[in-house]
């Protein structure tokens, strides 16, 4: 399973807004989107790529499944439902959205249950996002590390997560990043547009490249048509290694997605 390095994110994105970002998204040449349960916007996303008119197999679709619905036979009712939803027999990437909180269902048991969605032919490959090195080594334990197509954690300049991606890359486990431009505050570093400047391009461009040629999918969402366009224009942009170097020191730990009472003790 190869995951595509762009897709389109479409975290808080709903109803008209999020059809519409579609829409633009599918005409400028997108055809990797990332939804999931607890976004509500499921429906809305498969009526949109209805509209889209581009032929299922040239789509990959990834959704993750939330924490209410970890036990085996909710775990599996719910991915129906969400690919009821989506307008579609299956995903091509279905996620755990964050570990069970305090282990209120056990790891196993979902785990199992998501391969077993995998074998009933509902999703192509299955995942994990916003695992730790401990809780990722425990899914190994349980589904083999081939097994695993993605861990989808938050890294971006101001939280570059070395510790798990280098353990990820040990087990072989590829990255997809979230949070890519940290809710914009990358945008305005001095650091990442004085290198935008030198390479004339946007500090966008900058942010998801330094992703990109780290071997990350990176999945940012716009809601404005140039936006989109000028994302995609991030895979032909070639960072130099100063310019990686640079970025290297913008690591301050600084973390946006940290929900209380449900994210783990991060590394």
């Amino acid at each position: 399973m190869n995951v595509p390095s762009i897709g389109l994110g479409t975290y808080r994105l709903t109803g008209q807004v999020l059809i519409d970002s579609v829409h633009n998204a599918l005409e400028l040449g997108y055809r990797a989107f990332d939804t999931a349960q607890i976004y509500d916007n499921e429906a809305d996303l498969g009526q949109a790529l209805a509209a889209g008119k581009v032929a299922r197999e040239d789509l990959f679709l990834t959704t993750k499944i939330w924490i209410s619905n970890f036990h085996h036979d909710a775990l599996i009712a719910s991915l129906r439902e969400s690919l009821r939803k989506l307008g579609t027999d299956h995903v091509d990437l279905a996620l755990i959205h964050w570990p069970s909180p305090n282990d209120e269902v056990p790891m196993r048991e979902y785990l199992g249950a998501l391969a077993e969605a995998r074998q009933l032919g509902l999703t192509k490959a299955i995942g994990v996002s916003n695992f730790t090195i401990d809780l990722t080594r425990q899914a190994i334990d349980i589904l083999g590390a081939q097994a695993i197509a993605t861990n989808q954690v938050e890294v971006h300049p101001y939280l570059q997560n070395r510790a798990l991606i280098a353990y990820l890359r040990a087990q072989g486990i590829h990255v997809t990043a979230f949070m890519s431009l940290a809710y914009g505050a990358v945008l305005k570093d001095p650091v990442i547009q004085a290198i935008a400047d030198k390479h004339g391009a946007t500090t966008a461009q900058v942010a998801l490249a330094w992703a990109l040629q780290q071997g990350y999918a990176v999945i940012p969402s716009s809601t404005r048509r140039e936006n989109l366009a000028s994302n995609l224009k991030a895979v032909a942009l070639q960072l130099d290694a100063a310019d990686m170097a640079q970025i290297a020191t913008l690591d301050r730990g600084e973390r946006v997605a940290n929900p209380q009472g449900i994210a783990p003790h991060w590394d």
